[in-house]
């Protein structure tokens, strides 16, 4: 696939990715068209290792970054929760509250642990590939992802996981 198909393939998933880091729809696309213009100013650095999405994605998060050295307030996390403003049902409800708690959860982790889980679990990358885009190494991206798990859980109040037998303990 020609390299600006690809670039073109992937930004549905750097605006998911910016807003989830933003929390805000006009800086996100501000974030996506920055990256964009990057990745297109630097096309010829970009070496064919990998997927363009991956390389993007570590555009978009040195943009970020720069962005909060800049303006030093935290960044959160966009709620993601479905339109779901037709149903009534009580279910509904309920996971509202539910996606709302580990909304408001997500926005109180460290900034690293936040990055790898959004990259793992938003943008459905694999270790390497998240890995790659933050910067570090495989064993440190599951050991951020393990420890921002956890913390969900128990700011969530759903417990921590037994290694062991992997039932929830309370």
């Amino acid at each position: 696939m020609p390299f600006l198909d690809q670039i073109e393939a992937a930004i549905p998933g750097l605006r998911a990715y910016a807003r989830a880091l933003t929390r805000d729809r006009e800086a996100a696309d501000d974030l996506v068209q920055d990256t964009l213009e990057t990745a297109l100013a630097r096309q010829g650095q970009w070496r064919g290792e990998g997927p363009v999405r991956a390389w993007l994605c570590r555009i978009l998060m040195n943009r970020f970054r720069d962005g909060l050295r800049r303006n030093r307030p935290a960044a959160t996390v966009l709620a993601l929760v479905p339109d779901l403003a037709d149903a009534s049902d009580a279910r509904v409800a309920e996971g509202r509250l539910a996606l709302s708690e580990v909304h408001a959860a997500m926005g109180r982790l460290p900034e690293d642990q936040r990055a790898a889980l959004l990259l793992v679990a938003l943008e459905g990358m694999n270790l390497a590939e998240a890995a790659s885009v933050l910067g570090c190494a495989e064993g440190t991206l599951a050991s951020r992802l393990a420890r921002a798990r956890q913390a969900l859980r128990q700011m969530t109040g759903r417990g921590a996981r037994s290694p062991r037998s992997g039932k929830v303990s309370e």
